[in-house]
């Protein structure tokens, strides 16, 4: 939905006798966490996103989806435990707030500075917003695959990898479990101007992956699959 229209567009392509007017913005209702009870969208892991000005509502994740960011979040909190001056958190169900660009994003994970995790702990804000986040995580369904890759043709600058480029978020790790892709990218050197990441690595499912310093972690992939 297009922010200026406060219409619901986007939710199923609805037909025109079907839209509704919202009572404010989508994003102010999404950010105000308001917006998934007003479309009466259960709270069973649905998402509810603003993505270019438009309400996308994904399915719940699938369990390997889901274990997959449980087996990162996992290796993190090992570093801390090794190493007591291991500086990174990660958290993962929590909305990314984008503030300038009206948008709500939701990552399947993210990297946050101890710091910043300490005053977030603290504070229990609702969303997180653009500048906290040192790296995020996208695991590519079958219902988010064209949102979270890097856009292509008339899609240029749109879509979630464009807006983390945009908000300078350092890193973009894209695991990309489609059978036809299958593969794991990490983005890096963000550029806010043409809303991209300038250098990423690449690793085949299978292969252990090698975060660089300062996140500086090895996340093993061998038991990692392809969408059934």
């Amino acid at each position: 939905m297009r922010e200026e229209s406060h219409k619901v567009t986007a939710v199923a392509r609805l037909p025109e006798e079907l839209r509704f007017d919202l009572p404010s913005s989508p994003y102010q209702m999404w950010a105000d966490g308001e917006l998934q009870d007003y479309l009466h969208i259960p709270y069973d892991g649905t998402r509810v996103e603003i993505i270019d000005g438009e309400i996308v509502v994904s399915p719940a994740p699938r369990f390997r989806h889901n274990g997959i960011c449980t087996q990162i979040n996992n290796l993190i909190h090992e570093a801390l435990i090794k190493d007591p001056s291991y500086r990174w958190r990660s958290i993962f169900g929590n909305g990314l707030d984008f503030v300038a660009e009206q948008n709500g994003y939701i990552p399947d994970l993210m990297v946050l500075d101890a710091d910043i995790w300490k005053d977030s702990w603290n504070l229990d804000p609702l969303h997180l917003v653009t500048d906290q986040a040192e790296m995020v995580v996208e695991v590519t369904s079958p219902s988010t695959a064209k949102r979270d890759r890097p856009p292509t043709g008339k899609q240029a600058g749109r879509g979630k990898w464009c807006g983390y480029a945009r908000a300078e978020i350092p890193y973009c790790l894209l695991i990309d479990l489609d059978p036809a892709v299958s593969r794991i990218i990490l983005y890096s050197i963000p550029d806010q101007a043409s809303a991209a990441y300038l250098h990423e690595a690449s690793w085949s499912l299978g292969e252990a992956i090698t975060l660089p310093d300062p996140i500086g972690i090895e996340i093993p992939t061998d038991d990692w699959k392809p969408w059934g």
